[in-house]
């Protein structure tokens, strides 16, 4: 399987770092990182991490600027595209099929190729205008998935909170997770 992650610069990087860890781990997944500059900084404040540690947990990794890479041709195939954590600013770039940077263009070539596309938006509450954006997607084949975490599970620890919402991710992906065999009746 063939997944592209993008990390935006929204609060909330650990969602990001912890799906690149999660696919990396499982050794069946080639993955392609595309970071944004802001995601940078977000990354380095949030979780003290760099480029270049992210980069590690990557198959390939491509510059936000690269609009010619091959991530921008649908003849890319991919199998699904997880932007975690999704800005707002991103989230209506793709909206508005603005492509001026790799990850709104890869984004958008997801969509027309109908493959999945999964957003964590980070941001809240949500006015108006981010509903429409949300809603104008959903109707393009997206996913809007914010982590919103879970409690019949039980959590104990922030991490438990994150790997709520990134087992969600993998499942929504198809690739099953350990959480949620972990988790499975948790609620009954």
């Amino acid at each position: 399987m063939k997944i592209i992650v993008g990390i935006s610069g929204a609060s909330g990087a650990i969602y990001g770092w912890r799906l690149l860890e999660q696919l990396h781990a499982r050794g069946d997944v080639e993955v392609h990182l595309i970071l944004t500059r802001s995601g940078e900084k977000t990354l380095h404040l949030e979780l003290g991490k760099s480029l270049g540690d992210a980069k590690k947990l990557a198959h390939y990794h491509y510059p936000v600027e690269d609009i010619s890479s091959r991530l921008a041709s649908g003849s890319c195939q991919t199998d699904a595209m997880v932007v975690a954590p999704c800005s707002i600013h991103t989230m209506s770039a793709i909206a508005g099929g603005i492509s001026s940077n790799l990850m709104i263009r890869a984004a958008d070539v997801v969509l027309k190729e109908k493959r999945k596309l999964i957003l964590m938006v980070r941001e809240s509450p949500f006015h108006l205008g981010h509903l429409r954006n949300m809603a104008a997607l959903a109707e393009m084949g997206a996913i809007i998935a914010p982590p919103i975490p879970g409690f019949y599970n039980q959590p104990q620890t922030i991490m438990d909170l994150v790997d709520h919402s990134v087992d969600r991710v993998l499942d929504l992906i198809g690739l099953p997770s350990a959480g949620a065999r972990r988790w499975e009746g948790a609620a009954r």
